[in-house]
């Protein structure tokens, strides 16, 4: 855990360079899409777009390999926007898609944040096997938070927030089998970090 309050600073604020430009312009968006949504949409769309910012936020603290960067930032972008427009029940599939993606990208970021913090070993060291079941399992976890808060928002915040039973469990099938398949993708995804660490103090301890 050290580690990364040490780093999260410094690799935050690092000067990007090559791709990283492009997973920077997708944060920018991000940013003004908050405004933006709150003022066309209202405060439904504000939460959501915040929760979107909170997502391309966290790869850059992590100084995640540029390509899943721009991944990631561009899906939680979209995610946000489709919500918002409410492209998940207008347009067929599109839900079940956003879930596959986006939350097969999360679940190679929750394995990272895991592995960084001491909670996993490794990843380097992990076998194949192990990075499918631990991201399926993140992907499951996360997907179950997910329908809770749709729940809430639902129940409490907005009655157009679609929730059903058929419905939460596509989600989760969704989320389940793009959190498997992102378990191919942890080692590739988890390489090539660009942590900035401040002097005396070392990277964590995900692969690299």
């Amino acid at each position: 855990m050290t580690s990364i309050v040490t780093t999260a600073g410094p690799t935050f604020l690092r000067r990007p360079r090559g791709a990283e430009y492009v997973a920077d312009t997708l944060r920018v968006l991000t940013l003004i899409s908050i405004p933006v949504a709150a003022i066309g949409w209202g405060a439904v769309a504000f939460a959501v777009m915040a929760l979107s910012l909170l997502g391309v936020v966290v790869p850059r603290v992590l100084g995640l390999r540029p390509g899943f960067d721009i991944v990631l930032c561009l899906l939680a972008l979209v995610a946000g926007w489709s919500s918002v427009l409410e492209w998940y029940t207008t347009v067929f599939g599109w839900d079940k898609l956003i879930h596959f993606l986006l939350i097969g990208a999360l679940s190679i970021l929750v394995v990272v944040i895991g592995a960084d913090v001491g909670v996993l070993p490794d990843l380097r060291r992990l076998p194949l096997v192990a990075l499918v079941v631990l991201a399926g399992t993140a992907g499951l976890a996360i997907g179950g938070v997910w329908e809770m808060c749709e729940w809430v928002g639902h129940t409490h915040l907005d009655s157009s927030i679609y929730v059903g039973y058929d419905d939460t469990i596509g989600d989760l099938a969704a989320d389940t089998a793009g959190a498997v398949a992102s378990g191919f993708l942890v080692r590739w995804s988890a390489a090539d970090r660009r942590v900035t660490a401040v002097r005396g103090s070392a990277p964590g301890s995900g692969a690299r």
